[in-house]
């Protein structure tokens, strides 16, 4: 089967396709609809071959739906029925679950996407199941979050953030009885030292787990 994946993000739409060599990338933010994407993405693709189509997105899925609208982009994206308006069938999934799926080598694995907040998803003999950890509180009434995630990142500059990294990756491992921990996003790129139990991801990996959506 051949399958275009759409990693969305608050920056830039990246499109991949089976059979293209180098992936595209497209301008997002934050006044981006659902529907704009769309008409992007076929516009994109338009002399791309596919049949079927996988969608990383930023927040929450269910039943192959968004279940809150996107903090950094437009609107409408909740209730965007996606295989209508592709004409295709469409996979739709967490952005740091797609990276999750995409960065898997077996085993029980956490991944954690050191972003613009904190993506958070496991992955256990396979099957990729999305988490909502960041907002869960961690110290001082504050979250995991507000430590890790850029806006910790800025306020407590470098050298505080990366022991606070150390630290919540072990007390996520520890918490989700995972083997080994994954870390993506562009700031996992700022550590000078992986926590123990941890390696980098790549950004590429999306596009991986957005193929491997539809291997079963």
């Amino acid at each position: 089967m051949k399958i275009l994946v759409i990693d969305v993000g608050g920056n830039n739409i990246k499109l991949l396709a089976t059979g293209q060599e180098d992936r595209t990338k497209i301008p997002s933010g934050s006044s981006l609809t659902a529907q704009g994407m769309v008409d992007k993405v076929r516009e994109a693709t338009a002399d791309w071959d596919y049949e079927a189509i996988s969608i990383g997105c930023p927040g929450p899925v269910k039943d192959n739906r968004l279940v809150l609208e996107p903090v950094n982009l437009g609107s409408g994206w909740m209730d965007m029925d996606f295989d209508s308006a592709f004409e295709k069938p469409v996979r739709v999934i967490n952005d740091a679950a797609m990276q999750a799926l995409g960065s898997y080598e077996g085993g029980t694995m956490l991944f954690m996407g050191l972003g613009t907040g904190l993506g958070t998803a496991m992955v256990h003999d396979g099957t990729v199941c999305s988490l909502e950890l960041a907002h869960l509180p961690y110290r001082k009434g504050e979250t995991f979050e507000h430590y890790v995630g850029v806006a910790g990142l800025k306020r407590m500059g470098k050298k505080e953030w990366r022991i606070h990294v150390t630290e919540v990756v072990a007390h996520l491992k520890a918490a989700m009885c995972a083997d080994y921990v994954v870390l993506g996003g562009g700031n996992s790129k700022k550590l000078d030292e992986l926590p123990e139990g941890a390696r980098l991801g790549h950004n590429n990996n999306a596009f991986v787990g957005g193929f491997r959506l539809w291997k079963n």
